[in-house]
This record gives structure tokens, C-alpha cells and sequence, in this order.
């Protein structure tokens, strides 16, 4: 800690957050109001907190007005990710057919247009049993699929890109009211941004994880170097008393830039809190380097104004 800095009594620790790729895309899912679209958007995007148990990472990245959308109704922008093209095709497939068409009143269209296209609605037509009928509109076809309440649109690919998960900050504090106080405000700075999600509950989880385990079985376990109460029976702690309470956000985004610019802001966030409101100290998780190509290196992101 003798690199550190100190801003506002926060310390910011001089590491780095280790990140890598992945593949993603964007859907923009719409809806007769934004009700029925923000129940479309959380459902598709259930279950997606990490690539390790749920087989992708996803979130809604914004709620869109009807000017923005292709059919001029209100909608939500959902980013899903995984670590190959082949996994994101099964999820979205998958999500978009039990949370999208069953929805009343939705339709589907991608979000993206440049890139290896994958199926969005070639496959989930086929639930109209024949009475399925196409349209091509400037060369994207579209596929309509009768309903109960009329009709499922969705447009019949949408495009994956390269991009970057596992971007992450730590958030050391006083108590767990501070903490939280924290981590919600870095996460509302965050989502202010473009390209970037963050897909645990609410943004943030509190079981980090360290690779390796005392059980053979299991490839991961509890980060019990940032466990308060774990403090004094660890031999390598990287608490002090006065830490009561430990957040992280993990950030996915659709590049390195978008991942840095988030982390900067949440960054920002904390530090205005600052001491007096609870918080101690930044920091983030790595694996020495060797997870991942893409290294977030917490001084340089306060020097670049969140360029990696």
C-alpha cells in the first residue's frame, strides 16, 4: 500500500482489475409500453451474472423512447455476453424464445449490424407452425410469428462483436450501510455510460472468489483475503480492522475503452463519498495477470480519465 493514493481519504490501491474477452451482441427488445418491455428486458436477462454457472452475462444497458427504436414504440437495450460466438447463438436463441415471445405484446431486433450474425428470429419462427410470414425491409428480413394477442415480430439475425468482461472494482468500507451506499452510487454512475453492464444483482456481488479451493472439486472459492470476518484467522489479509464490509462490481462492456471509462466513474463515485461517508478504500481483483489480456490498472484510469 505504500503506491497508493489517497483522495479524499480513500485510499486507491495501485493494481489492477484483470479482464477478458468475449463475445457479445445487443437486442433491442420494444413492447406496447415500457412496462411490458422492462418485464421482457428483466427476464431475458435473469440468470446471467456470470459465464462460470449461467452460460452468459447480460443486463439492460438503457430504457429507449419510441424514437429510438425500429418499430417507434418503447423498448430496452439488452447487452448479452459470452466467451464464444457459438454459446452467445444458444443463449440468445434460448432467452429471447421463453422471455421475448412470451411476452405479451414484445418484439425483438438487433442491436448491432456489423459483425458474424447469429440467429435471433430464423429459428423461433418456426413456432407459428407454417403461418409464419416473412418481410424484407432495406434488405433485413423480418419475421412474423401469430400470437394470441396478434403477433411476434423479430427481426431474423442480429451480429456479434468482440468484446471485454471481468472489468472490477472493490469497495472497502466502515459498515455495510456505507459500503452499499458505495457501491449503489458507483453502479448509477455506470450505468450512465454507454456499451457497459454490469450483471450481478443490482450491479454488485459480495461473494468474490479466488481460484482454487481446499476442495478438489471446486475451481473457485470465497476470496477470504477481503472476508472482514475472516480478518486475524487468514494468514495473508489484505483488511485492516476498520473494514467492515467488502462490494465488488464486475463490468462488462463491448470494448476495452468502455470497460475503463466505467471503471473510472465508479471510481469518481467513491471518492466522493469519500472518508467521512464510510469509504476506505478501492481496489481490484486480478489473478497476477494471467486470466486475462486486459489490465485495468486503477492509477492509470484516474490519470487518463478512464482510458485503459
Amino acid at each position: 500500500m505504500s503506491d497508493s493514493r489517497v483522495i479524499n481519504g480513500v485510499v486507491i490501491d495501485d493494481t489492477f482489475a484483470e479482464a477478458f474477452p468475449m463475445k457479445a451482441t445487443r437486442l433491442i427488445v420494444t413492447a406496447h409500453n415500457m412496462t411490458w418491455a422492462r418485464h421482457a428486458a428483466a427476464s431475458t436477462t435473469g440468470f446471467a451474472t456470470s459465464v462460470i454457472a449461467c452460460g452468459c452475462e447480460a443486463g439492460i444497458e438503457r430504457e429507449l423512447g419510441p424514437e429510438e427504436t425500429p418499430d417507434g414504440r418503447p423498448g430496452c437495450s439488452l447487452l448479452i455476453f459470452s466467451m464464444s460466438g457459438k454459446e452467445l447463438a444458444k443463449q440468445v436463441e434460448r432467452r429471447v424464445g421463453q422471455c421475448v415471445l412470451t411476452c405479451p405484446t414484445t418484439a425483438v431486433f438487433a442491436g448491432i449490424s456489423e459483425g458474424e450474425a447469429i440467429a435471433l428470429g430464423k429459428n423461433l419462427r418456426f413456432f407459428g407452425d407454417g403461418w409464419q410470414i416473412s418481410k424484407v425491409i432495406n434488405g433485413v428480413r423480418y419475421w412474423r410469428v401469430p400470437v394470441m394477442d396478434g403477433e411476434f415480430v423479430a427481426q431474423e439475425t442480429t451480429a456479434v462483436t468482440k468484446s471485454v468482461g471481468g472489468g472490477n472494482l472493490l469497495m472497502l468500507a466502515t459498515n455495510t450501510e456505507a459500503a452499499l451506499h458505495a457501491a449503489e452510487s458507483a453502479v448509477a454512475a455506470m450505468k450512465r455510460l454507454p456499451n457497459v453492464v454490469m450483471p450481478f444483482p443490482g450491479g454488485v456481488v459480495r461473494s468474490g472468489s479466488k481460484v482454487g479451493s481446499k476442495y478438489a472439486a471446486l475451481s473457485a472459492s470465497t476470496n477470504d483475503a477481503f472476508c472482514p470476518g475472516l480478518y486475524g484467522l487468514v494468514a495473508k489479509s489484505e483488511l485492516t480492522p476498520e473494514v467492515r464490509c467488502v462490494l465488488e462490481i464486475v463490468i462488462d462492456g463491448l470494448t476495452e475503452a468502455d470497460v475503463g471509462a466505467a471503471m473510472r466513474v465508479g471510481m469518481d463515485a467513491c471518492i466522493e463519498i469519500g472518508a467521512a461517508g464510510g469509504m476506505l478504500r478501492v481496489s481490484a481483483g486480478n489473478y497476477g495477470g494471467k486470466l486475462g489480456p486486459y489490465h485495468f490498472h486503477l492509477h492509470k484510469l484516474l490519470d487518463a480519465g478512464g482510458k485503459p
